[in-house]
């Protein structure tokens, strides 16, 4: 019988019924298949001991080592050239012997005969002379779709010599949000019911394309009113929100845009004082003229510098206590002074001496190795994620493990070393990066870069830190807008805010293009930036929801509600209650912003989510909401004795006002930055005048009630 298959086959041949348009190979063909099949995920062959004694590199970052594998390994038994459809590869894969991966492909099928011709070609592993691979790109790259809409994508190979291939069949293809929509094997997306829009990804021989598909809110399109334009970010918004077909919400009140913006700005609630100046002045300008204020107080660079110190692990356990309060105190010094943006990456990078005096190097004392400091710096500075690079290719960018290495490379002469004025930082000398699976010799060079001849001379940071503080530079800009649009806007235009990359597209391109020329053309001004993001019309509008957007949370047509961070919200509970926080270690009068140490133990701290600092990654600060926080708040003793302190502000205000209408007054402005509503006065009033005989006692729990609701524990 198989003798009779094998002599048809043959015919067939000879009459080029099933002659290949072009011949099989091992990296061009049999590997992307092995990727599309799943045979070197993780869960499967590609997992660092393999399955059943067939072991496949990761996502095949070595593709060498795979060829060994699937043709020499266990004595080539894997593979019949004299009988191809024998081949034990053919006979597992489709399930005529047993599997732990189950049947991947049907006996006949398109992928069975390209592994069976590869088979019977002679399992060549590159065939010279075939033209070299260049890009891929998905058809379509972006289009307009109504919800629970698919369409078939397909993924075109262009190469070298200007030809094309359909290689939809041969690619992987991941999902950015499953919510959102979902990927089968072969390219179809499925949308849900979000409006927004998503992307998906495709992957092909370590080359990477992505789809977004926009998803407009069904229904009657929106008569748009026209609509005031702060500055340029709003038409930009705007534009977009058109294409969904959502209107934004109204501009916010003074007393909501008040409260936000002292506490995106300088981490603390307005005190009574500056909440009724403000709220009765009639100047036409006064939103602008109160960031500029906020702007200039010490409370601003506290704030960002304690956001900053997470990002730049200023960690106490790893750096000391003395060396880690002055890495501490350069970062605040940069705040307090304005220092450029760019500037200040610059310090950072090229730091060198005793590091007493050279604060900044500290940042490589908190890494763990040179491959540390590249994906320390790529994180942070360039939002950049690299570090799966280090073991093989990126699974969803086009990062090579050349490419984390040459990143490495610019850091290999970086070390310590005792000197008359303490613990320097030195780069010196020329080591040599090689490559950890070829052997061959990686000079250092950017990401996105092309490797040149040999390294830069002298110490290889400059040539990195002039790249990437360069106006033209791809990811620092973008990085940076991105990041500080996030924090003002609730969320980044790209999310996680340190994973730009092609694969994860901003849900608003133009206008992460627009912000991060803006950030260029202002110097990197860190202040220019931020009055510039909080004078737009998008960033004032109401968190109250129209028909239109209240399923809206990724294109800014409101403000979103945000947890106060643990350190502001702490601060807030003191200045409510008038009773301050004493921390370990640090003098009396210490405010939690201010705390410049993450590792203080403190309960409170911890349970609302301050980030420990032992990686650089956004997502070690917990901002969602929990159950425990909730019972905290509730029921905290702390909080309790706060509340009823001798010399706190709740006695305080029993004491000087005999008019229960002005301690509700009081309480309400210095918790939400507002006064009371006509009802709100009311049920306060009726709860006070209820309890004429415990009065004090009354006024604590209007005040623990007001601190329990969702409009003091976020902003909005």
């Amino acid at each position: 019988m198989r003798l009779a298959t094998r002599t048809i086959l043959y015919l067939l041949m000879i009459t080029g019924m099933c002659a290949q348009a072009v011949p099989v190979d091992f990296m061009n063909d049999v590997l992307p298949l092995l990727s599309r099949l799943g045979c070197n995920g993780s869960s499967c062959h590609g997992k660092v001991e393999g399955q059943n004694g067939f072991n496949l590199s990761v996502f095949s970052h070595d593709p060498e080592g795979d060829y060994r594998a699937l043709t020499k390994g266990s004595r080539g038994r894997r593979i019949s050239y004299a009988s191809p459809e024998d081949s034990l590869v053919l006979r597992k894969i489709t399930g005529e012997l047993g599997h732990g991966g189950g049947v991947r492909m049907a006996k006949g099928s398109r992928a069975y005969r390209l592994l069976s011709d590869w088979i019977q070609g002679g399992a060549k592993f590159e065939i010279k002379g075939r033209s070299a691979l260049i890009n891929v790109r998905l058809e379509p790259a972006r289009e307009v779709m109504r919800q629970r809409a698919n369409r078939s994508l397909k993924v075109i190979a262009e190469y070298a010599d200007g030809s094309k291939q359909d290689v939809t069949w041969l690619s992987v293809f991941h999902s950015n949000d499953t919510g959102m929509a979902n990927v089968s094997a072969e390219g179809r997306v499925d949308l849900g019911e979000v409006v927004g829009q998503t992307s998906v990804m495709a992957r092909y021989r370590g080359k990477v394309a992505v789809f977004q598909a926009i998803i407009p809110r069904p229904g009657a399109a929106v008569t748009y009113p026209k609509l005031p334009v702060f500055n340029f970010i709003d038409p930009l918004v705007d534009r977009h929100l058109k294409r969904l077909n959502i209107a934004p919400s109204p501009l916010a009140d003074d007393a909501t845009f008040l409260r936000r913006v002292y506490l995106d700005i300088i981490g603390r609630l307005p005190n009574v004082k500056e909440a009724e100046a403000f709220l009765s002045s009639r100047e036409k300008d006064k939103r602008s003229k109160l960031v500029d204020t906020l702007l200039m107080q010490p409370e601003f660079a506290d704030y960002w510098a304690l956001q900053w110190s997470d990002l730049l692990r200023v960690d106490r356990l790893k750096l000391g206590h003395e060396n880690a309060h002055l890495y501490y105190q350069w970062i605040r010094d940069c705040f307090a002074r304005n220092k450029p943006m760019d500037t200040i990456a610059k310090e950072l990078l090229m730091a060198e001496g005793p590091l007493a005096e050279q604060p900044p190097g500290f940042f490589y004392r908190a890494a763990d190795g040179t491959g540390d400091m590249a994906a320390m710096v790529s994180q942070v500075f360039l939002g950049v994620r690299i570090t799966c690079a280090e073991c093989h290719q990126h699974p969803y960018d086009r990062w090579t493990q050349q490419d984390y290495h040459a990143m490495r490379g610019f850091f290999q002469q970086v070390s310590t070393k005792n000197s008359a004025g303490g613990l320097a930082l030195t780069a010196e000398g020329n080591p040599v990066i090689k490559h950890p699976r070829t052997g061959k010799v990686i000079q250092p060079y950017p990401l996105g870069g092309i490797m040149p001849t040999q390294a830069p001379e002298g110490d290889r940071r400059r040539t990195l830190a002039h790249w990437m503080t360069a106006p033209d530079n791809p990811f620092f800009a973008r990085n940076l807008a991105n990041r500080i649009w996030a924090h003002f806007l609730g969320r980044g235009l790209v999310m996680p805010v340190d994973d730009i990359r092609e694969t994860n597209p901003p849900s608003n391109p133009e206008l992460l293009d627009a912000l991060a020329a803006h950030l260029v053309k202002q110097n990197f001004d860190l202040r220019a930036m931020i009055r510039t993001v909080t004078a737009s019309r998008t960033y004032q509008l109401s968190s109250a929801p129209n028909a239109t957007n209240a399923a809206d949370e990724q294109n800014f047509s409101r403000a979103l509600f945000r947890r106060l961070p643990a350190e502001v919200l702490m601060d807030a509970v003191c200045d409510v209650t008038g009773v301050e926080e004493k921390f370990d270690g640090v003098p009396r009068g210490y405010r939690a912003v201010q705390l410049w140490d993450s590792q203080v133990q403190h309960y409170f701290l911890k349970l609302f989510g301050r980030p420990a600092r032992v990686t650089v990654c956004e997502c070690e600060r917990v901002t969602g909401a929990t159950i425990g926080q909730a019972l905290h708040l509730m029921n905290s003793p702390n909080l309790q004795r706060k509340l009823a302190h001798e010399a706190g502000r709740i006695k305080r205000l029993t004491v000087k006002h005999n008019d229960d209408s002005e301690i509700v007054r009081r309480l309400y402005l210095g918790t939400f930055s507002r006064p009371p509503s006509r009802e709100e006065m009311s049920n306060a009033l009726q709860y006070l005048g209820s309890r004429r005989f415990q009065r004090r006692k009354a006024v604590e729990d209007l005040a623990w009630s007001l601190m329990n609701s969702l409009e003091f524990i976020f902003n909005h």
